[in-house]
Parts: structure tokens; C-alpha cells; sequence
């Protein structure tokens, strides 16, 4: 382990990346195979292969009394270290003791690794994670930290460790990372690599692949202008979520590539029943399939061409979908008080065979087949109900499985009445698609665009500010601020982006000049910053007290031509909203 951390170090000294993947190629190159395959997990950040389920389960708090006792530190030290450092790990190599020699191995770290993730309860991991980190070496214990907070942060990214692998064995770089993304396992992979076979490496379904990614746009002349066969859909505000169906099972993964499956219960059951080994790309959202807003006919057809415009319902909010996140369970009420569906308009894997770099018309084509939809009505879209069983004196909760509708554009006049439509439907804006591209898990280019306007703005008051993470730890760079309320003020929102480095600099110095409270990482400050700040979305919520939150808030500007006085109030918050919905 003690060889691990000092290559870590020396990972983390140069900014080369060449560097970089030169010191982790070398150093995976002189170990044996199964030191290797710890070796390259640990370096991904994680204490696990990717693919598995498995999880520590070992929150900061529970680290943070470890540290506090193996050390025999005040709090007060170890908050003062954390803010020279801003990592736990580097917290624990400044102040665990030294050893007089490493008896740390990467074999026992990873088979105390899998006893933690198995105890239950915080006090058998405390126990073994106390255990390790007693016997670790500082610097052992530096990186044994880092890995259970899930990043190394020393600039070495997972497909640096790709890179560090293809030139360690002379293999392929596109193989490596092509093996990797199907197997979830980068240990599995660097063993294949060594043996020569990364060509034998298959699709792991239920195990989550990256999403292929928009590039931002600001009118429809300029994505017009990136290619010629264009594909145009709605841009719906719910979760993107890739669906795996094998043997009569499907399970839902978000972005971040957790499994969300019990958060919509009702949805599995309609997609079960589709053909083995597919692997589909859509939206889940809200959904009411009365009241929607139906487009008119003239102008759907000039927008997009023949098309059945019949009322198939429309997209809620966000915040109905946000009571849906994160329960253990989803009551039967709440299945039918918060209806959702799943837009499906992408596939991925087809039975056997993978689909990406198939074209998107191509894909479609074959979606509308698995689909089994018409050709007539293939643009607007069809549904699945599940077979859940409840009582006959309430109606069966619905899971909608819809094609996302898709439409034809070549004007910048055709994209602009698409935008209007979808504004109307509630959607968030467009997703305009080249026809021609392949599918690229984890890459934003400029095959997929999308296009958005922000709601509105807000005038806004800061009330308190905390230190950032990362190359921000020594700058307040994280900004809570509020509207008035009669003559209070109450927050509404939270923003960190928008600022440069310049500016934010500039405003530490004065919120620390300016502060009435102290609460160590964050501070709570006089209310005279005024700031203009942008949002896509506003939902009623409790964790602020005017009752509503921003969704991505951006700063747009320091109004120093502002006094508090003047920022917005709680009525304008309350008229967006109603806006809005």
C-alpha cells in the first residue's frame, strides 16, 4: 500500500498528463496481476470495481470521529488542518503518527474494504475502518481515506488510468477504454490487457454505461449551422435515465449511474416485457395525462411536418417528480398522486449486439420496431401500462411508456415554433439531434445539442457564504441568498458558479470583512451584496424559508448599482412560480 500512496504523490506533483499516465503505466507494470487489478480500482477513486452494487456505506461524520480519536486532536485542530487541505485524507496523513513500517498491503485494504461494505450498523465499520487506519502509515492512511471518499484528487482522472493501462501492456487506447466501459471493471480490464484479450470483452447489462451528452446552444441559426440531417425533440425537466431489460427484469440508472429503480416501481413492470439484452436512453418525468397543451395543427405541421397531434397528456414539474426521489419505498398513494412516464429515444443494445456507433436514424428506426409502434404514429408516441396489483376500489396506477415525439426541422423558423411548442407543454426547451451520429457514452460534442432559455432572473440579497471544495477552499465561493419577505429577508436559493476568479477573490475579502457569525466552514454575513441570479426552474420546497428554490441558479452579475432594499421580494418569486406552472 505504502508503494500505492508514494506513486499517488508523485501522480499528483506534475500536471503533465503524459506525466502522469507514464508513473501509473510504470508502476501497474511492475506488479503482479492481482496487485495490478487492486491497484487500478484504487487509482479509478473507488474501493470497488464500478460494475458492483457494493458500497461502503461510510459517511464523513464517521471518518471525521475516526481521525478524532486515532489522532487525539481537538475539533478545533482538525477543522483548522481540514481548511489548510480541504480533503479528509490529507487531514489524516498530517495527523495520524508515524509508523515505523508499512504492514499495510493492498490485499488486506481491499478485504477490509469488503468487510465494511457487509457490517451493519456505523460501529462495526468504525470498528474496522479504526482498525485499518491504526496500523496504516500516514501517508498508507492519506489514500486509503481518499479512496473511501470516492476521489483521489491528484488530477488523475479514470481515463488517465486507461491510458496508464493501453501503454503499460502496448494495448490499444480505444480497446482499453471500449473494454472498460462494457465490463465496469477497469481490474478486469487491465487483466485482459495483459493477456492480450480485450477483444473478448462483452456488454454487462445492469451495469450502468455514461450517457451521451449536450452541448449548449443559444439560437436555432447556430445549431442549424453543426449539421444537415436534424432531429428535433422536446427537452423535458425530469431525470434522464438509462433502462437495462434482461430476462423478464429491468432496472432504471441515473446519470451519476445509481440505480433508481425503486424510486418508480410502477415502471419496470411495462418494460419487462420488451425483447432481452436492450438497453434504452430516455426521461422519466412527472406526468398528467389530463390538461395538457395541445399544439394547433398549423403549426405543428409547418413546424415538423405530417404528424398526429392528438393530446397524449403533458410533463409536470420537477418538483412533483422530486417526491418521488430518494424513498425507500413509494406508496401506493403517492404512485397515483405523482403519475410518471418514461420517454424513450434512444436505444442502445439491441440482444446481442451493441448499437453505438450505428447511426441515430438507424437507432430510431429499430427503436420504432421494438417499440412496435406505427408508422403512421411513430412521432407522437405510445404507451404501456403495468400489471401492479391493487385493491378494485382504487384506480390502478398507470406506467406510461411513451416514444419521445421527434420531428423534422430546417429553418431556423421551424426550430424557434418547435421551442414555442415545447415552452407550451411545460418542457424546458429543445434537444436538437444530428441524425447521422453515433451514440458516444460520456461525451459532450456537437453531435447533440440543446437548446434553453433561462425563466427569468431575480435580484437577490447574500445572507451567508461557506468556503468551496477543491482549488476554492480558501475562498468563499458558495452563496446563500434570499428576497424580501415584508421587511425580512428569506433565502430561496444557493449558488456557486457564474463569478471569476477575480471577483470571487474580491468578495472573500469583503464577506470576512463583514461577517456576524462565524460557523467555521460557513459564515453568516451583513445583507448588503446584491446579486442578479438566473434560473431555469423554480419549485416550491421546504428547505428554504421563503418555500421555494431555484433549480440551476447561476450568477449573473454583482449589482453594485443595487442597495439591498431594491432586491425582488417574495411576491415576484410567487408570481414566476405561478408562471411557471
Amino acid at each position: 500500500m505504502l508503494s500505492f500512496a508514494q506513486t499517488c504523490e508523485a501522480v499528483a506533483a506534475t500536471t503533465r498528463k503524459l506525466e502522469k499516465t507514464a508513473l501509473v503505466g510504470e508502476y501497474l507494470r511492475g506488479l503482479p496481476a492481482s496487485d495490478a487489478d487492486i491497484s487500478a480500482v484504487f487509482f479509478s477513486g473507488r474501493p470497488f470495481p464500478a460494475y458492483r452494487e457494493t458500497t461502503l456505506q461510510v459517511g464523513g461524520a464517521l471518518l471525521w470521529r475516526i481521525l478524532a480519536e486515532l489522532s487525539g486532536m481537538p475539533e478545533q485542530e482538525l477543522t483548522e488542518s481540514y481548511r489548510r487541505h480541504g480533503d479528509a485524507g490529507s487531514v489524516a496523513a498530517e495527523v495520524l503518527p508515524e509508523k515505523p513500517r508499512s504492514v499495510v498491503t493492498l490485499a488486506y485494504v481491499r478485504e477490509v474494504f469488503e468487510q465494511v461494505a457487509a457490517a451493519r450498523g456505523p460501529a462495526p465499520k468504525a470498528s474496522l475502518l479504526r482498525d485499518l487506519l491504526e496500523q496504516a502509515a500516514p501517508l498508507e492512511a492519506k489514500y486509503i481515506v481518499k479512496i473511501i471518499g470516492g476521489d483521489l484528487r491528484i488530477g488523475l482522472k479514470q481515463s488517465l488510468v486507461e491510458e496508464a493501462i493501453a501503454r503499460a501492456f502496448d494495448a490499444p487506447l480505444d480497446r482499453v477504454r471500449r473494454a472498460n466501459m462494457f465490463l465496469g471493471d477497469i481490474g478486469e480490464t487491465l487483466q485482459l490487457a495483459s493477456a492480450g484479450r480485450l477483444g473478448e470483452a462483452r456488454l454487462r447489462l445492469f451495469h450502468p454505461i455514461d450517457f451521451m451528452l449536450a452541448s449548449p446552444v443559444e439560437s436555432a441559426e447556430e445549431a442549424l449551422g453543426y449539421f444537415e440531417r436534424v432531429s428535433v425533440e422536446d427537452k423535458y425537466d425530469g431525470i434522464r435515465a438509462h433502462a437495462h431489460i434482461q430476462k423478464g427484469e429491468a432496472r432504471l440508472y441515473s446519470r451519476t449511474r445509481d440505480e433508481i429503480t425503486k424510486s418508480f416501481p410502477e415502471l419496470p413492470g411495462a418494460l419487462a416485457g420488451l425483447a432481452d439484452g436492450t438497453i434504452l436512453d430516455g426521461e422519466i418525468i412527472a406526468w398528467s395525462a389530463s390538461g395538457a397543451v395541445t399544439v394547433a395543427e398549423d403549426t405543428l405541421a409547418a413546424a415538423a411536418g405530417p404528424a398526429d397531434p392528438r393530446d397524449m397528456g403533458r410533463a409536470l414539474p420537477f418538483s412533483a417528480l422530486q417526491q418521488r426521489l430518494g424513498r425507500k419505498r413509494v406508496s401506493e398513494k403517492l404512485m397515483r398522486e405523482v403519475p410518471v412516464a418514461y420517454l424513450v429515444f434512444d436505444i442502445l443494445c439491441s440482444g446481442e449486439e451493441v448499437l453505438l456507433e450505428r447511426a441515430l436514424s438507424e437507432r430510431r428506426k429499430m427503436l420504432d420496431r421494438l417499440l412496435a409502434i406505427p408508422l403512421a404514429t411513430r412521432s407522437i408516441g405510445i404507451h404501456a401500462q403495468s400489471t401492479l396489483a391493487f385493491e378494485e376500489s382504487e384506480p390502478e396506477p398507470t406506467a406510461v411508456i411513451f416514444r419521445a415525439p421527434a420531428f423534422a426541422a430546417s429553418t431556423p423558423e421551424s426550430v424557434e415554433a418547435l421551442f414555442a411548442a415545447a415552452r407550451a407543454r411545460g418542457n424546458e426547451g429543445l434537444m436538437i439531434k444530428d441524425l447521422d451520429s453515433p451514440y458516444t457514452p460520456g461525451r459532450r460534442g456537437k453531435s447533440w445539442l440543446k437548446m434553453k432559455r433561462e425563466l427569468a432572473t431575480l435580484d437577490v440579497v447574500v445572507t451567508a457564504v461557506e468556503y468551496g471544495h477543491g482549488k476554492r477552499i480558501d475562498v468563499l465561493s458558495d452563496y446563500t441568498f434570499a428576497v424580501w419577505n415584508g421587511d425580512r429577508l428569506v433565502n430561496i436559493g444557493k449558488a456557486y458558479s457564474g463569478l471569476t476568479d477575480a471577483e470571487i477573490a474580491q468578495m472573500t475579502k469583503w464577506f470576512l470583512a463583514h461577517r456576524t457569525r462565524d460557523e467555521g466552514l460557513r459564515l453568516q454575513v451583513e445583507p448588503k451584496i446584491v446579486l442578479e441570479v438566473a434560473f431555469n426552474n423554480m419549485m416550491r420546497s421546504d428547505r428554504h424559508a421563503s418555500g421555494y428554490a431555484l433549480r440551476f441558479p447561476r450568477i449573473v452579475r454583482i449589482r453594485t448599482d443595487k442597495l439591498p432594499q431594491d432586491a425582488d421580494t417574495l411576491d415576484r418569486a410567487r408570481e414566476i412560480f405561478e408562471k411557471q406552472h
